[in-house]
């Protein structure tokens, strides 16, 4: 399946939960806040099964990070390979670890999608040397930067001056536009709103 490229605001609506991580799909003004289609409302009040719940719980976070089914898939199998730790943490950290994400993180876009373009169309360089690749794997310690014809761009300094997505486990130097991957992140510093665990039983549901 390929990747999702329709109305974030649809999706934020259909699962209850911000998949910017900041709530600005419901801002301007768009109060409604159920899910879509005439009856949202009468649907919404529907118990949910737990295939439901696992098969929801998937969708929204795969939507979050905006990865395609294959990719979500793939990625749950490497956290799967990764010895210590607990499943659906390690599974989290490979999805935060991915460069489209740092990017973001370091606010070099104001979305996930806007920090996937950067990558995608070669702006960004990992340790000095050009990337291309938004799912690449950035390791502790890596420095990640916009290349330098791109550093007075009008987007990215607004995306830096308006970034709300900075976290602990990177460290930004917003004068150079670039940053350094610090540490794995811990749970704790992670949406709260998701329970890995129901995206855990719904991949051990298919084995």
């Amino acid at each position: 399946m390929s990747r999702y490229t329709g109305s974030t605001f649809k999706k934020a609506r259909r699962y209850g939960f911000s998949i910017l991580e900041n709530g600005k799909e419901f801002s301007k003004g768009k109060k409604r806040v159920t899910t879509p289609g005439q009856h949202g409302k009468d649907k919404a009040r529907i118990k949910m099964s737990g295939y439901g719940s696992q098969l929801q719980e998937k969708q929204k976070v795969k939507f979050m990070y905006g990865v395609s089914e294959r990719q979500f898939r793939n990625t749950f199998s490497k956290a799967k390979k990764i010895h210590g730790g607990i499943l659906g943490e390690n599974f989290l950290v490979l999805l935060e670890s991915r460069l489209d994400n740092i990017a973001f993180r370091l606010g070099f876009a104001m979305t996930r999608q806007g920090a996937r373009q950067l990558v995608n169309h070669g702006h960004v360089l990992v340790n000095g040397k050009k990337v291309d690749i938004a799912s690449y794997q950035v390791k502790p310690g890596d420095e990640i930067e916009v290349k330098e014809s791109m550093k007075k761009n009008d987007k990215i300094l607004e995306a830096l001056q308006n970034n709300e997505s900075t976290v602990e486990f990177v460290k930004v130097d917003k004068a150079n536009v670039k940053g350094t991957f610090v540490r794995i992140p811990e749970r704790k510093e992670l949406n709260n709103e998701i329970n890995e665990a129901l995206i855990v039983e719904w991949y051990n549901r298919l084995v």
